[in-house]
């Protein structure tokens, strides 16, 4: 059962701040992930406050939700995306990473959802290291749960992140034979497949120290780094994996996404990596690498894969 809920302020003035319109087909307002208490929480303190800045985004997210970009009536193709915005799990691009990228997929006919997932903290959560993703198990789980009535095809649904939003969508897409969350008989985490914007892949030498540190720790025991280092998830299982990187990346190395694709190959899952020379990292939908749209190959993938 799905349960709205008017945008409090700091999301509403977030909303205010990139031009989005707050009304959709089918709802109004965000989407609660949970109803009653979220799992693995500990009662917020008070002094743990949401905030927003069209700037740095998005902190300190205590209530997970997904908010929707639908297709115009008549144009939406069935395929569907949960899209995690960076941050460093130490806050959301809701913006660049998560906005701009779900306008443009609804434009193509694909319904988009942008995650706002809870951040990796110990005052809020039980276990830290599972918090988001049981934030982007359960939004695959509820994008199923109604995918009649927003137009859905189940088996096309997907999930995209972008640097630390990366390494969450990537963990998605290889720990989903350990769902972290509660599933009814018959239900799936796995996504259809899997859209990685300069990822964090690996807790290990090519890591973003920032996010290994807030997701489980600078010195995380060996065992907990291979198992978030998740170019060692990689199985035959593995869903279809698109990949975009910069050579020059100088916050998350490209080694991640190299790696990452080497093991799809290594077990046979289909993929794609598109490397390009320059660009830097966080450039979200900005052309910054060439004249190059990433984006369009992105779609061009999706097709060749049959979810277009």
């Amino acid at each position: 059962m799905l349960h709205f809920t008017a945008l409090k302020k700091p999301a509403f003035r977030l909303l205010l701040l990139l031009g989005i319109h707050t009304a959709y087909p089918q709802q109004t307002g965000a989407l609660l992930l949970y109803t009653g208490t979220v799992p693995n929480s500990k009662p917020t303190p008070a002094t743990y406050k949401e905030t927003v800045d069209a700037r740095s985004g998005i902190r300190n997210v205590s209530q997970p939700t997904l908010l929707p970009f639908f297709p115009e009536e008549g144009k939406a193709n069935g395929t569907a995306i949960v899209i995690c915005p960076g941050g460093g799990y130490a806050m959301l691009a809701f913006g660049h990473e998560g906005v701009d990228v779900a306008k443009k997929f609804a434009e193509n006919g694909i319904t988009a959802f942008v995650l706002k997932y809870r951040l990796p903290s110990n005052e809020i959560m039980k276990d830290r290291s599972i918090g988001p993703l049981q934030d982007a198990q359960r939004a695959l789980q509820m994008v199923r749960e109604n995918a009649a009535k927003w137009n859905i095809n189940p088996a096309k649904v997907g999930i995209m992140g972008f640097s630390a939003g990366g390494h969450l969508a990537s963990t998605a897409t290889t720990h989903f034979d350990t769902p972290v969350i509660e599933l009814k008989k018959g239900e799936s985490v796995r996504p259809d497949f899997s859209m990685l914007i300069y990822p964090v892949i690996s807790m290990g030498q090519y890591t973003h120290r920032g996010s290994k540190g807030f997701l489980i720790g600078k010195d995380a025991p060996t065992e907990k780094v291979k198992m978030y280092s998740n170019e060692f998830q990689v199985t035959s299982r593995t869903p279809p994996v698109f990949l975009v990187h910069a050579q020059d990346d100088d916050v998350v190395p490209a080694q991640n996404s190299m790696q990452f694709y080497d093991a799809l190959i290594s077990n046979k899952v289909k993929g794609a990596l598109y490397m390009y020379q320059a660009g830097g990292h966080g450039f979200g939908m900005n052309n910054r690498t060439t004249t190059d749209a990433w984006f369009e190959h992105g779609l061009d993938w999706l097709k060749l894969n049959k979810f277009l």
